[in-house]
């Protein structure tokens, strides 16, 4: 029996390497900034934020929130890790530049080297092999390219095949790339569906060369008894604590949950126990409380780029609008964190005696089905209310509705504490004002739902808006979870 760990946060599309006593994952951050995140694990079970690999990518309008622009859903994908020769390499696609970067560094903590690898390569993974660089990347035909000397681009008559497919495949064909050599073979690791169903399966291939043919087949079609909805797309890592293979699922709202499996190599294959302990990993750094006294908290990401001249921390997170924004998508220097499962409530104090009629300021659960507690200026007076989307567009769609206003009450003063529990063992997230007798129920619980417009699970997010007349600034104190 082997014991397997689970993550209860959204930490989707891992990558793993183990260097010099500890384990270190980068993940997607798509549109959030600071972006490619690095944990750091001295067990597999223990983790703890690491480092950024970037503050900002192209500054480009959409990345910046600029009009009605945006970059949800898209932004960096699906991180290659590596370590070769001294220096440390990451590589992602970046989808809405339609591009593939790659930074380099001597410490995970930076500073970090930019440059562009010329193509644009989906779900890519990095290998080091015999003085060379490739690339394998891909959706369901798999390639493989040589990379020049400085990793600019494809090498000039250089090696550049396809070596796996999955075509045909109506669900998902295979993509998420992790290739490794291994005693002198050549392993692949991807994800791919079911045919008849959505259900992750992970799929190794396998070669004697570069050259040759890659055979395999599925290697884990298994959900740990932890949610019907499999386990894959991730690679393998060997450290003191044995062989592991680092995958995710799907896990609804909360997002796509990282899951560490351990196996042994038996005659060139992963062979995995029948029975498995599955515990939860302890996570740190990751999320917490903060008072915004003189700056934030490292595991805060603004949901895109921020404009730090209408923000500042000085007892408290300042947010002055300079839009006029249709909903809580459009609103700039949004202030985001993971949220960990299965329940967790977050509050925070919002000063709002600086807003101008039709800015709302507050707290949501943060995703395209949103659940929303904060305060709104109105004719002059102020008032709590709860805000809730419905997406009703396809999948990708993201929703240009102004949000429902469920609940609605005039509040005395000028300040208010607001509260949002999320519930993920029911994908709900309820609303809270706090009153002189407490904590207040605002609104109906909101269901929440993984969709394809934002791609992320949901986070706690801190938001000021303009409906009317922009440049009010709302004050964000003493954010706390529990």
């Amino acid at each position: 029996m082997s014991t397997c760990y689970h993550f209860n946060m959204d930490i989707p599309d891992p990558d793993v390497i183990f260097h010099d006593g500890y384990y270190y994952l980068i993940t997607t951050t798509m549109h959030f900034f600071p972006g490619g995140e690095i944990l750091r694990s001295e067990d597999l079970r223990r983790w703890e934020h690491y480092s950024y690999v970037f503050e900002r990518l192209e500054s480009t309008p959409d990345q910046r929130l600029e009009g009605d622009g945006y970059i949800y859903g898209k932004g960096m994908w699906a991180p290659t890790l590596r370590f070769h020769e001294g220096i440390f390499y990451v590589a992602f696609s970046s989808n809405d530049m339609n591009k593939t970067y790659l930074y380099r560094s001597s410490d995970l903590k930076g500073p970090w080297k930019r440059s562009e690898i010329k193509g644009f390569y989906h779900d890519l993974s990095l290998l080091f092999d015999d003085g060379k660089a490739y690339l394998v990347y891909g959706n369901t035909d798999i390639h493989l390219t040589e990379l020049d000397y400085d990793m600019t681009g494809p090498e000039e008559g250089g090696l550049d095949r396809v070596i796996a497919d999955d075509t045909g495949n109506p669900m998902l064909g295979l993509e998420g790339s992790h290739i490794y050599k291994i005693c002198g073979r050549y392993y692949l690791f991807m994800i791919h569906s079911l045919r008849d169903r959505w259900r992750r399966v992970e799929a190794m291939y396998v070669a004697d060369s570069l050259e040759g043919e890659f055979t395999g087949c599925d290697i884990f079609d298994n959900d740990l008894g932890i949610r019907d909805s499999g386990i894959a797309q991730g690679g393998i890592v060997k450290g003191p604590e044995g062989d592991h293979l680092i995958m995710f699922q799907d896990s609804g709202a909360i997002g796509r949950l990282p899951v560490v499996v351990p196996f042994e190599w038996k005659e060139g294959r992963p062979v995995f126990d029948e029975e498995n302990i599955v515990e939860e990993a302890e996570l740190s750094g990751l999320c917490g409380s903060d008072d915004f006294d003189n700056g934030h908290k490292e595991f805060w990401q603004f949901n895109h780029e921020p404009d730090t001249d209408l923000i500042r921390f000085d007892k408290g997170f300042h947010i002055t609008t300079d839009k006029i924004s249709g909903n809580i998508f459009h609103a700039k220097n949004t202030l985001t964190q993971k949220i960990e499962g299965p329940v967790s409530r977050a509050s925070v104090t919002v000063d709002a005696c600086e807003l101008n009629d039709g800015d709302i300021a507050g707290l949501s659960a943060f995703q395209g089905d949103y659940a929303f507690a904060g305060v709104k200026k109105e004719n002059g007076r102020l008032y709590a209310v709860m805000l809730r989307n419905i997406s009703t567009g396809g999948a990708w769609d993201l929703s240009e509705e102004s949000g429902i206003e469920e609940a609605k009450e005039a509040i005395a003063g000028s300040s208010l504490t607001v509260s949002v529990e999320c519930d993920f063992t029911k994908d709900e997230a309820t609303c809270f004002i706090q009153t002189d007798n407490g904590y207040k129920q605002i609104g109906t619980p909101h269901k929440l739902r993984f969709r394809l417009d934002h791609f992320t699970g949901a986070r706690f997010a801190l938001s000021c808006f303009s409906t009317e007349r922009y440049g009010g600034t709302a004050v964000f104190r003493n954010f706390s979870l529990g």
